[in-house]
C-alpha cells in the first residue's frame, strides 16, 4: 500500500531513509526504531516503520533464542545427524530473514508500507494512534 510522505521529519530526513534505517541489519535498526518511535511525532509513515521494525526484531530475537535452546537440546542428546539437519535449518532460515530484511528496507525506500502478516496491522494501529 503506497502512502505520501512529503517534508521531513521530527529527525530531520526524509521519512523513506528513516524507514530504511529501521531496517538496516544488525543493532542498527533496532536502535534507530526504538529512537523513531520515541521521538517521532510528525511521520506516520516513518512511526509504522519503527513500530513494525521492533516487532519484527522481537519476533526474530525469540525465533533465535528458542533455535538455541533446541540446538542445546540435540547437541546434548548426542544425535549428530539430527544437529546437522537442524544447523542446515538455521542457517536456511537466517538466509531468508536477511532477504526479507532486504525486501523490508526496499519498499519503505520506495515510500510503501508495506505490512507483514501479524506484525503489520498491529505496527499500523500503534503509529496510527498517537
Amino acid at each position: 500500500m503506497s502512502s505520501p510522505t512529503p517534508g521531513q521529519t521530527n529527525l530531520g530526513m526524509a521519512p523513506n531513509l528513516g524507514g530504511l534505517l529501521c531496517y538496516a541489519p544488525c543493532c542498527i535498526g533496532l536502535i534507530f526504531s526504538i529512537v523513531a518511535a520515541i521521538v517521532e511525532k510528525q511521520s506516520k509513515f516513518l512511526r509504522f516503520h519503527a513500530f513494525q521494525s521492533l516487532l519484527f526484531h522481537g519476533a526474530v530475537i525469540a525465533l533465535y533464542v528458542v533455535l538455541m535452546i533446541v540446538g542445546i537440546a540435540i547437541g546434548l542428546a548426542g544425535i549428530p545427524f539430527v544437529g546437522l539437519l537442524f544447523f542446515v535449518v538455521r542457517v536456511v532460515l537466517g538466509f531468508g530473514l536477511l532477504g526479507l530484511t532486504i525486501f523490508l528496507m526496499i519498499k519503505a525506500n520506495g515510500n510503501e508500507e508495506y505490512q507483514l502478516p501479524v506484525i503489520g496491522e498491529m505496527a499500523k494501529k500503534w503509529a496510527y494512534s498517537a
